[in-house]
């Protein structure tokens, strides 16, 4: 296939516009000279422009009109304590004159206090109900969405048109019943192919960090449709790898069907590194602290906690076990997020060693 192929198949469905494109790309020069090889490149996804930015705004350009057409007054997600998705989502319902509930877990030692997403959440006018996670963590999607669809009769009661999405808007369910999400990310592969190729190079590999599954089965499909020899490397940060993959699949199965298109990608290709999860979501630990210490320190880039500096650890340490060749172009995805560093300020000073003194 080729790019304008894809194009055409993915402007099939509508969309509005959210973001900036295409999202800058640069190299990481610096922290490539000190990992001694490869060659690292980032594209700043967390510069996509509605809100601090994120991954999450190309999938919403397409959720948006899907709800539009259904006429929705009031959308109701799920997700973690300062979740970017619910912030994100909340900011373009709010754009578009929809209300925003989200339904916030406390999935990690976090109290839900208005401070990084949540006070974003709380500026936009989102309605905020948080809950107990299920048997100590969300078990499943099918449980949260029992969850969401709990609340949304509450205003389907009052007459109220609602629109549910399942988290991240990845899985097909609920109201969306294509994954639009991902069909974000398969137009968002034909741009960062375009940018590399402009620079005079065809990616070896694409590394994110991979949290619901959505920006990696529609890179995949990208990357299969029109530069095979890419692979897409997911770091997870929160689900084991046999299950996630098999959420990966679904999407991109979904996402072919939706498109008209045939890839011929097997799961073989759907490549999943879970062991950088550690103690679990949403837990900051010293290898994240470091990793957002060295990246502003030697690139001026912020990672978040939860999803980019997790990622960003398991390249590092991906590239100090040789998983790539020394004379490989990686581009690392930047997907956002940045707002979550704020809440989670104590536990990083003090495992990167700092301490706040008194003033005199």
């Amino acid at each position: 296939m080729n790019p304008e192929a894809i194009r055409t198949a993915v402007d099939k469905f509508p969309r509005v516009e959210l973001i900036h494109r295409p999202t800058p790309m640069r190299k990481l020069e610096a922290v490539s000279a000190e990992l001694g090889g490869p060659e690292i490149w980032v594209k700043r996804e967390d510069l996509t422009g509605l809100a601090f930015g994120g991954n999450k705004t190309r999938k919403l350009e397409f959720i948006i009109p899907d709800m539009l057409a259904r006429k929705a007054e009031v959308m109701v997600t799920w997700a973690a304590l300062q979740s970017n998705w619910a912030m994100l989502t909340a900011a373009a319902c709010t754009r578009y004159g929809i209300h925003p509930v989200l339904v916030l877990f406390k999935r990690y030692d976090l109290p839900p206090e208005y401070d990084g997403n949540m006070l974003l959440d709380f500026i936009l006018g989102a309605e905020i109900r948080t809950r107990e996670p299920v048997a100590g963590k969300i078990t499943s999607r099918e449980a949260a969405g029992a969850v969401i669809e709990e609340v949304a009769d509450e205003f389907r009661a009052t007459g109220k048109r609602v629109y549910t999405i399942s988290v991240g808007g990845s899985m097909p369910m609920g109201s969306m019943t294509v994954p639009l999400g991902a069909i974000g990310y398969v137009d968002a592969f034909v741009e960062l192919l375009g940018q590399t190729r402009e620079l005079g190079f065809t990616p070896d590999a694409v590394l994110h960090s991979s949290g619901s599954g959505s920006t990696q089965a529609g890179l995949l499909l990208g990357a299969k449709a029109l530069s095979p020899s890419t692979r897409i490397v997911g770091i997870s940060v929160s689900d084991e790898k046999a299950p996630f993959a098999r959420d990966v699949e679904t999407i991109a199965a979904a996402v072919e069907a939706a498109l008209g298109i045939k890839t011929g990608y097997a799961l073989e290709d759907i490549i999943v590194f879970d062991e950088f999860i550690k103690e679990g979501y949403g837990i900051v630990n010293r290898d994240v602290a470091e990793v957002i210490r060295r990246m502003f320190r030697r690139e001026g880039i912020v990672l978040d906690p939860v999803y980019t500096s997790k990622a960003f650890a398991g390249l590092v340490d991906l590239i100090g076990r040789g998983y790539f060749r020394k004379t490989d172009r990686i581009v690392f995805l930047h997907t956002g997020g940045t707002p979550a560093l704020f809440p989670n300020k104590g536990k990083i000073v003090e495992l990167l060693g700092g301490r706040v003194s008194a003033s005199s």
